[in-house]
């Protein structure tokens, strides 16, 4: 009976003594998610990388559940709850229902329609059926351009092109004028900003639509230079922004938590329900596609059904305080 006793003693004390490495990875994971920021740029652009698929981190917790049952390891299991805790508390939210309509919300929809698209009517009739108030397309090339003006002049009779993004709206339109994000170097005519007034039921504000360049990994890293330069160049027009209440909708070329879009997102309030990931249209890994507001909540965001783009459109709700 007593070396049954110590038996037991020595199964429990390994049941607590397995699994070290799982519970290690555990820590790990849960310190990516909390402190992500801490991870350097600086070595192949390594912070902004994680950051732009950041929520896909949560994947690792089922893995490590399943390996921590397989151990039989308690100290796994423990260690477990801190990815759970910190990824509930960085995304847990989103996940939350979002609350009702009101009719003074505003709903916008931003979609890159791609230069490539081959049914840009289709595509415009698409976006007319999520009845928006605001819609931001990036993109905009002929002979499309023309066709997008045309589908959605009945139900948009106010809207504004600049370069190669446009807005489209139903209420009037005033003092529309590009918007000059382009980085240096990037070449003349490379028009992907535009800034209009609104002049809407809930009051007037600023609606801004951008297309940020695009990020590329490389061998050497993360390229995003022109992306983050143009980015900066976004916040310090939204922080000389003399209106108040801004609506930002456009292709930025990454998500809300990663660094290279600070100059934007500590200026903006992002959504509060809703991942709507968009890209790409056939496996959306992350929602490039972002709607933010200065004197205004994003109450949520979702996507839309896919159109011939490499993007799915997403629509937006937002409240005007």
């Amino acid at each position: 009976m007593v070396r049954g006793g110590e038996g037991d003693v020595v199964e429990q004390r390994s049941f607590w003594a397995r699994g070290r490495v799982l519970a290690a990875f555990a820590v790990l994971t849960a310190g990516l998610l909390v402190f992500h920021r801490a991870v350097p740029n600086a070595v192949l652009g390594l912070g902004s990388l994680l950051e732009a698929f950041l929520p896909w981190l949560g994947l690792a917790v089922p893995v490590l559940l399943g390996l921590a049952l397989l151990r039989r390891s308690a100290l796994a299991l423990v260690a477990l709850l801190l990815p759970v805790a910190a990824w509930t508390y960085a995304f847990g939210g989103l996940l939350l229902p979002a609350e009702g309509s009101d009719a003074d919300d505003l709903v916008v929809v931003q979609h890159n329609v791609s230069d490539e698209n081959p049914d840009p009517e289709g595509t415009a009739r698409a976006l007319i059926e999520a009845e928006p108030d605001l819609i931001a397309l990036e993109e905009l090339v002929p002979p499309a351009l023309s066709v997008y003006e045309k589908t959605l002049a009945a139900d948009y009779p106010h809207h504004a092109v600049e370069g190669t993004v446009g807005l489209w709206s139903k209420y009037p339109l005033s003092d529309a004028r590009m918007l000059d994000i382009a980085p240096g170097g990037i070449g003349e005519g490379w028009k992907r900003g535009l800034r209009a007034e609104v002049r809407a039921p809930q009051g007037e504000f600023a609606a801004y639509v951008a297309h940020l360049p695009s990020i590329r990994v490389r061998a050497s890293g993360l390229a995003a230079a022109w992306r983050n330069e143009s980015a900066g160049l976004l916040g310090k027009a939204v922080a000389a922004e003399k209106l108040d209440r801004i609506v930002l909708m456009g292709d930025l070329n990454s998500t809300v938590d990663d660094r290279g879009l600070a100059p934007v997102t500590s200026r903006m309030n992002v959504a509060e329900r809703g991942f709507a990931l968009s890209f790409p249209e056939t496996f959306p890994v992350a929602r490039i596609d972002q709607v933010m507001a200065r004197g205004a909540r994003v109450i949520d965001i979702r996507t839309l059904p896919a159109t011939p783009s490499d993007h799915l459109p997403v629509a937006a709700r937002l409240k005007l305080n």
